[in-house]
């Protein structure tokens, strides 16, 4: 079963078959959310070098927006082409680490952040908002020996190491049957209730 796994919510794309007859294939790269035009390029020479996969999985974030939303379309147009199954899984859950457990933190605009907790690559807590004095008194909670990640550099916070979520991990957990994956339709994690401007009468 050859699995397609896309990752576009942070700063580093990527990009992972598995499955294929000639070994897994991975490509990263730093995520312009100005330029997706390295993701299409990897997208269509592993799509032209590969063939059509059986399973497609996408990285739902929470993190960039727009990247999440053009790798979600992508996932689609593929999807309807090939008959291939489509699912989602939270990004924050194929950081690129050694660790079990860990906490995720990130800057969720308007003056507010989020905080997660993974465990065995599923989320155990949040994603939950919170201001920037709340996180700090739950991270003060936090277990010393517990890795803190963040996909951006937030040196208002100590102990955080930047790490990405992979497509590569992504892929992975695809196999597993025991896992519970968001069926389409596939949205990216919202944070907050979307934002709608009213136009003035």
């Amino acid at each position: 079963m050859k699995i397609l796994a896309l990752e576009l919510s942070s700063a580093r794309g990527s990009l992972a078959l598995r499955g294929n007859d000639d070994g897994d294939v991975l490509r990263e790269w730093p995520n312009d959310r100005k330029n997706s035009g390295p993701f299409f390029e990897y997208l269509a020479e592993v799509q032209k070098q590969f063939g059509e996969p059986d399973t497609i999985i996408v990285g739902l974030g929470p993190g960039s927006y727009a990247g999440t939303r053009i790798s979600i379309s992508a996932a689609i147009g593929l999807q309807a082409a090939s008959r291939a199954r489509l699912i989602g899984f939270p990004s924050v859950c194929a950081i690129d680490c050694d660790a079990a457990e860990y906490c995720v933190i990130g800057d969720a605009r308007r003056q507010t952040f989020f905080f997660a907790r993974v465990c065995d690559n599923s989320l155990s807590e949040g994603p939950t908002l919170m201001s920037e004095a709340e996180l700090r008194e739950n991270l003060d909670k936090v277990d010393y020996k517990m890795s803190i990640f963040a996909s951006e550099r937030l040196p208002q916070f100590e102990r955080v190491v930047i790490r990405y979520p992979s497509a590569k991990i992504l892929a992975g957990l695809a196999q597993d049957s025991h896992r519970s994956f968001t069926p389409p339709p596939l949205e990216p994690i919202y944070l907050r209730e979307p934002h709608i401007t009213i136009p003035k009468k």
